[in-house]
């Protein structure tokens, strides 16, 4: 599918040490010659961890879209109204952000510009990187794989030995997750057999 022109809202959540896996697919909408808006949660623009600081990191995604990071409900909200993006994606889903939308909670700017996406009926596609996906969030994972324009960027076991209930996203898989879900389709298969990763 050509991404030329096509509007791809693009949310980060605190899955912090998911986000070297995200510039290079956030990249690739951009050459490809989508028109990227970076969102991100509280938690990434405010806390600072090991794996940056939280103004860096939104310096670094303003830097990749050429557009101004939105991080507040507000700013979020009139997404809906101008129905602005094709296509909307979650990446990391964190799932702290799952749990809050498959419960229709909006306390951030990714979740409210994911509600303002579904009142219009558009896609949105979630990247998870949860560590409790196959525990305590297992039914709020089951609740949005049945939710209409919901997809999913395939995902699977990271470290089963370690974290038997972690899923994550294959980040590589974003764009053309993104270019099924604009067609109206789940890209397949949704469950993966990933390669182990280390604890981080």
């Amino acid at each position: 599918m050509n991404l030329e022109g096509k509007r791809i809202g693009f949310a980060l959540t605190g899955s912090h040490c998911t986000y070297a896996e995200i510039w290079s697919e956030v990249g690739k909408l951009v050459e490809l010659g989508a028109e990227v808006y970076p969102i991100v949660s509280r938690s990434v623009a405010e806390t600072d961890t090991r794996f940056g600081r939280g103004r860096d990191i939104v310096a670094k995604f303003a830097e990749l879209t050429g557009k101004k990071v939105i991080s507040t409900i507000v700013e979020a909200e009139p997404f809906g109204p101008q129905k602005l993006f094709h296509c909307m994606i979650i990446a990391p889903c964190t799932g702290n952000t799952m749990a809050k939308l498959a419960n229709a909670i909006t306390d951030t700017a990714p979740l409210m510009a994911a509600k303002a996406q579904l009142r219009n009926g558009r896609p949105l596609v979630l990247a998870i990187s949860t560590n409790d996906a196959l525990g305590l969030n297992a039914k709020n994972l089951g609740i949005l794989l049945s939710t209409p324009n919901v997809y999913f960027v395939p995902f699977g076991q990271d470290n089963p030995t370690e974290k038997p209930r972690s899923l994550v996203a294959d980040m590589t898989l974003i764009v053309p997750a993104i270019e099924h879900a604009l067609r109206g389709e789940q890209i397949q298969p949704t469950v993966i057999s990933r390669e182990l990763r280390s604890v981080r």
